[in-house]
Formats: structure tokens, C-alpha cells, sequence
């Protein structure tokens, strides 16, 4: 997903835009991306670790078909609990996204061999980081309809 495309859909989303699922806020939802571009980027380290065969089977149906992100899909590592926000207000949280967004763009300029480790599927490369954060973003704004 385009950073413009990004920054057009976060313009239309406020803090009272009301979820279609999920229990996160929009701004628990922004940070939450924050927090995953970091890890593709290198600035937040996840310990290396070889994918189950489960897992695997769930990066090549997210990665490599046309799958969409599943509703429901829990981060790996996180409860049913909302993480204490780290922004002092939407806005905040947004313009630090688009800054993520280009971070993730200026690593991998700088680094494209790099694999990041996800958080569940492993290693991945920077093809894979980009369409599973296209997917990613794309269904967590369609989490609030923007």
C-alpha cells in the first residue's frame, strides 16, 4: 500500500470513528501498525526462530495468494488486552505512521537483502514485508471503514 494511499485513508479516520470489529480504538489500531513497521524495519528486534509447518502454511496462504488478512487474526505475543498508548493523541499517532511507512522504505533502499523477523511467520523478505503490510493496513483501516 502506496504512503499516499495511507496518509488519504488515515485523513478520514477520527478518534470517534467507530470500529466494525475488533476492541481497539483508532488509535490503538495506528500504533499497532507503528509497532509492526518497526519490526520490518530492523528497529524493533524479534528473536530469529524457524516457523512451524503450521505457520509456514499461514505465510504462504497470507503472502502468496490472494488471501485477505483474517478478522479475528490475534498478533502473536498479545492478549485480549489494549496496550497503554505511547502517543499523546491520534494525530501524533498518524504522523508517526507515514514516518514508519518511509522508514520501512529508507531500510530496505539501504539494506535490500535484509529479513526481518515476523513476529510468526520468521525471516521474510522485503517483497514479503510489503505485501503482507498492504494486507495488513489495508484490513486494519477497513477495520474503522476508511
Amino acid at each position: 500500500m502506496e504512503k499516499e494511499q495511507v496518509k488519504n485513508r488515515l485523513s478520514k479516520l477520527e478518534v470517534d470513528t467507530p470500529a466494525k470489529f475488533g476492541i481497539m480504538t483508532p488509535q490503538h489500531m495506528v500504533e499497532h501498525l507503528i509497532l509492526t513497521l518497526k519490526i520490518s524495519n530492523g528497529r524493533i528486534k524479534i528473536p530469529d526462530f524457524e516457523p512451524t509447518e503450521k505457520q509456514l502454511a499461514q505465510k504462504n496462504a497470507l503472502i502468496h495468494t490472494d488471501m485477505i488478512f483474517p478478522i479475528g487474526a490475534k498478533a502473536p505475543g498479545l492478549n485480549d488486552q489494549l496496550m497503554d498508548l505511547r502517543f499523546p493523541s491520534l494525530e501524533a499517532a498518524k504522523e508517526e505512521l507515514i514516518k514508519s511507512i518511509q522508514g520501512f522504505e529508507d531500510y530496505f533502499s539501504q539494506n535490500p537483502e535484509a529479513k526481518p523477523t515476523h513476529p510468526r511467520f520468521g525471516k521474510l523478505t522485503q517483497n514479503e514485508w510489503i505485501i503482507f503490510h498492504g494486507k495488513h493496513i489495508g484490513h486494519h483501516l477497513g477495520q474503522f471503514g476508511v
